[in-house]
């Protein structure tokens, strides 16, 4: 694992090696429950340092009008956007997995110069987005380092909901470097970040496709990126136990009943931590696939929306279902959802949260002996935080469970916190790999409470 790409090796396995995990049926109930947070600190709990994590959106009207469109207009409504008003012509593209190309109508928008309230060594960028069949977009990102010098525009995705014979093939790029910083699959990084090199702004570019004549046209709601540099640490503090005792209602799916179902997407269930945990959460706001969405899966499959979500997030070029901002993007994807991916400081962030209503899907991994009750081992697995006990454990939904009924797990505070929160760990040949330093998923309803919306902000996500 270089410095250059940590985001692949937390991710890589995606759970190969917890194939069969059981859980511990003491720690299964019957149903979720919710129950009001009782709290055991202070309520002014400490905020994200801004001198670590820096996520900043484009959403509102005039946002999308400080940007520089070119083909691109407003789209007006509850949820300002841009879309595609007058074409700037037409590019061809040869679609690297289908190995067609055919020729699409394009217009841009630039958004204005983001300048981090810190320097970061890491950026990933996310989106919400509409893209009827036929449409789709490309994100990039362009930055200036602190010596002066400038990156070239990187693709930080190629993006569409769907992946019908009318659309492209969703995915990221490979390759893209500069000698200086390079992207893995979703994630920009500065190679030599012990150089000193730091990236100290950045623009991003979104492209808006669709076929020739059709007047079709994606909508983009929100365009952001979270830029981070974080500390090298094999041990992160513990935080005390604060708003605890809740736990929030989220339905329980097993990414390891889909095991050999749909291998074309990554194996088949087994590696579908990602999307079984977004569909998870979007289904606890009430959103779920159509009957008619949910009509190409196998009617002998339990649970089916997880094989959507998967379908739906798979990414051709990584060849699997982890690819951060496509689980957000594809959560964005149901009415009246916002989705972004950013990173937490300590579960007090995710106490808060919690306490707010909204459940967090982290990202961490992790040796068989470093978290109780696993009962595996994962260079890279994703799971829900859907509340806390009366003693600030963690009420996890862990998708690696072995059945849907066991998918609920408590996990000691400190070691899922340090799991979570590290960005160094030993693999059990005693090798240094990397963690995810707090990555996580954050989906909310578009018109959020008070308390929620407060929530976020004090959390750096408007």
């Amino acid at each position: 694992m270089t410095s250059s790409a940590p985001r692949r090796t937390v991710l890589a396995a995606a759970l190969a090696a917890a194939a069969g995990a059981a859980a511990p049926k003491a720690q299964a109930v019957d149903a979720p429950r919710e129950t009001a947070a009782r709290p055991l600190a202070p309520s002014s709990a400490p905020r994200r340092s801004k001198s670590l994590v820096d996520y900043h959106a484009w959403t509102t009207a005039a946002d999308w009008h400080a940007g520089k469109h070119r083909g691109t207009g407003a789209a007006h409504g509850a949820r300002p956007g841009i879309r595609i008003t007058r074409p700037l012509g037409t590019v061809e593209y040869t679609d690297p997995h289908t190995h067609k190309t055919a020729t699409w109508e394009y217009a841009t928008w630039t958004a204005p110069v983001h300048t981090l309230g810190a320097p970061a060594t890491e950026v990933v960028a996310s989106w919400n987005a509409h893209t009827p069949a036929g449409t789709w977009i490309t994100v990039e990102l362009r930055g200036t380092y602190s010596d002066g010098g400038r990156t070239p525009w990187y693709v930080m995705g190629r993006w569409t909901s769907g992946d019908g014979e009318d659309s492209i093939r969703r995915t990221s790029v490979d390759d893209q470097k500069d000698g200086r910083s390079s992207i893995s699959t979703d994630t920009f990084a500065i190679d030599d970040p012990a150089s000193g090199l730091r990236l100290v702004s950045y623009a991003l570019r979104v492209t808006l496709h669709r076929t020739p004549g059709s007047g079709r046209t994606p909508t983009v709601w929100r365009l952001g990126a979270m830029g981070s540099d974080l500390p090298d640490r094999f041990e992160v503090p513990a935080s005390a136990p604060g708003l605890v005792g809740r736990e929030l209602r989220v339905p329980r799916y097993s990414q390891e009943i889909h095991k050999g179902q749909y291998p074309q997407y990554d194996n088949g269930g087994e590696a579908w931590c990602s999307p079984t945990s977004s569909q998870m959460i979007i289904e606890s706001w009430g959103r779920r696939p159509t009957p008619e969405d949910l009509a190409w899966v196998n009617p002998d499959y339990a649970d089916p929306q997880v094989c959507h979500a998967a379908r739906h997030t798979f990414d051709y070029q990584y060849d699997g279902c982890g690819n951060w901002p496509f689980n957000a993007a594809y959560a964005a994807t149901y009415k009246d959802l916002e989705a972004v991916v950013t990173r937490l400081s300590s579960l007090t962030d995710a106490e808060r949260l919690i306490h707010a209503g909204i459940p967090v899907i982290t990202s961490q991994s992790f040796l068989k002996t470093e978290l109780d009750g696993a009962g595996y081992g994962t260079a890279g697995h994703l799971m829900t935080v859907i509340g806390f006990t009366e003693n600030g454990d963690v009420i996890a939904h862990d998708p690696a469970a072995p059945d849907d009924r066991a998918v609920r797990r408590v996990y000691r505070r400190r070691q899922f916190e340090n799991i979570w929160l590290r960005t160094k760990r030993y693999d059990d040949k005693g090798k240094v790999k990397s963690g995810s330093g707090g990555v996580c998923y954050l989906y909310w309803p578009t018109r959020p409470t008070p308390r929620q919306r407060r929530v976020l902000r004090e959390l750096g996500v408007r």
